[in-house]
């Protein structure tokens, strides 16, 4: 809101200073001050709040070094981080930009999922919590909203030049509209808005893929058509990265600083990629008034920033799936909306390893009973940051290394802007 404020003060009455507000960058410094600041104060007294509702986490023992000792520590500290996105996002956002929209009612939508969740865990005392079909229910019909508003509004698009591969892409002259722009050197340039639902495929040139073009055996017509494949990937990766990063939240700062490690990095794309000048030197797609989420991704990595002081070990709270749940939701849209979704098994390959690390577990596990009478494990316990408690590795060990592991896959994803 402070956005249209000074607007209207330098607008109105020429307000020195008033125009710093128009810039990116500063309200994204100011986002993540603001929101470090607000979870780092405000997160105090939350904890406190949850000491006195008795809102614990309870702890089963699988004989994993410390586990006992988090006995009684307070959960749905995901508060503290919705809190510190919400309150930044909405002070110095353009609020009415439809992405921001989207991601406010993703951080909220998920966050009322995990908090439903944690309180049937804690106040109703059922472990399993939340019964996995709602929670899924919930996924699909925010994948569902998401998708359609892509598909549907008319701020959602993206601008290309129109060349002839392009024009391969999108087949129709219904969903692409034309704009005349100045270029880096100055002079005008003919480029084309399009709605179609183009993402990009890592690694490689003329990497802009159209999801239409998946159908496109069945019917020439087929971008009408594309929302029919465009719908279920969207719904697909908002359910697995949110409840990849469920899985990862199992140690003191894993999923946290990973999670910032994430989103900033989707945050640079975001910059590049609403941004006229540096998208056409990268030679990446130009998606006007992504620009914004900037801004939102700023005021993440700050309310995650300050989570940690908190929930760093030994921690003082627990997110619960209150945060990680909210925390998914958040890095699969982010990545949906600059199209950078295929980018996610690189970027999240931490998630994606813990993910796997289950599923090969308990498959392998209920392959060998059935054929053989007795499961094998091949994993000590899963997900793998269990496995490595059982090696017999320090909590704050695994964490380091889970993070520089995060940092490697982050760089090696910035690379794809060069590397194709």
């Amino acid at each position: 809101m402070l956005y249209y404020l000074f607007k209207y003060l330098q607008e109105a009455y020429n307000l020195t200073g008033a125009g710093v507000f128009q810039y990116i960058s500063f309200r994204a410094g100011i986002a993540v001050i603001t929101a470090l600041l607000i979870s780092a104060v405000l997160g105090k007294k939350i904890i406190e709040i949850l000491r006195r509702k008795q809102m614990k986490e309870t702890v089963r023992d699988l004989g994993l070094q410390g586990q006992l000792e988090k006995q009684g520590t307070p959960t749905m500290g995901g508060l503290i981080i919705i809190a510190a996105i919400l309150i930044p996002t909405l002070l110095f956002t353009k609020v009415f930009n439809i992405y921001v929209l989207l991601m406010l009612l993703v951080t909220v939508w998920m966050g009322a999922i995990g908090f439903l969740d944690d309180y049937i865990k804690t106040f109703k005392g059922n472990k399993e919590g939340l019964p996995g079909k709602f929670k899924v229910f919930g996924q699909v019909a925010l994948g569902l909203i998401v998708s359609i508003v892509f598909y549907c509004h008319e701020d959602v698009v993206v601008r290309q030049e129109f060349s002839d591969h392009i024009k391969n892409q999108i087949k129709t002259e219904k969903n692409v509209n034309s704009v005349m722009v100045k270029n880096e050197s100055g002079g005008e340039q003919l480029m084309f808005d399009t709605k179609a639902p183009i993402t990009t495929i890592p690694f490689f040139k003329n990497n802009e893929f159209n999801y239409g073009t998946l159908i496109s055996w069945i019917t020439e017509d087929y971008m009408k058509w594309s929302f029919i494949v465009f719908i279920p990937i969207v719904i697909f990766i908002i359910t697995a990265v949110s409840n990849g990063a469920n899985i990862t939240d199992g140690l003191d700062g894993l999923a946290t600083g990973n999670s910032a490690i994430i989103v900033a990095t989707l945050a640079i794309f975001a910059y590049v990629s609403g941004n006229v000048v540096f998208s056409q030197y990268l030679n990446i797609m130009y998606i006007p008034n992504a620009g914004e989420l900037v801004v939102f991704s700023a005021a993440f990595i700050g309310a995650c920033a300050g989570f940690l002081w908190y929930n760093a070990y030994p921690a003082q709270v627990f997110m619960g799936d209150t945060g990680s749940l909210t925390i998914g939701g958040i890095i699969a849209v982010l990545a949906i909306m600059i199209r950078k979704e295929l980018l996610l098994p690189v970027l999240c390959g931490v998630f994606l390893i813990e993910n796997l690390s289950v599923i090969i577990q308990v498959g392998y596990f209920k392959y060998t009973k059935k054929k053989f009478g007795e499961g094998i494990r091949i994993f000590k316990m899963a997900p793998l940051h269990h496995h490595y408690q059982k090696l017999g590795f320090h909590e704050t060990k695994i964490v380091t290394r889970f993070w520089l592991v995060g940092v490697l896959l982050a760089a090696l994803t910035i690379l794809t802007l060069k590397l194709r």
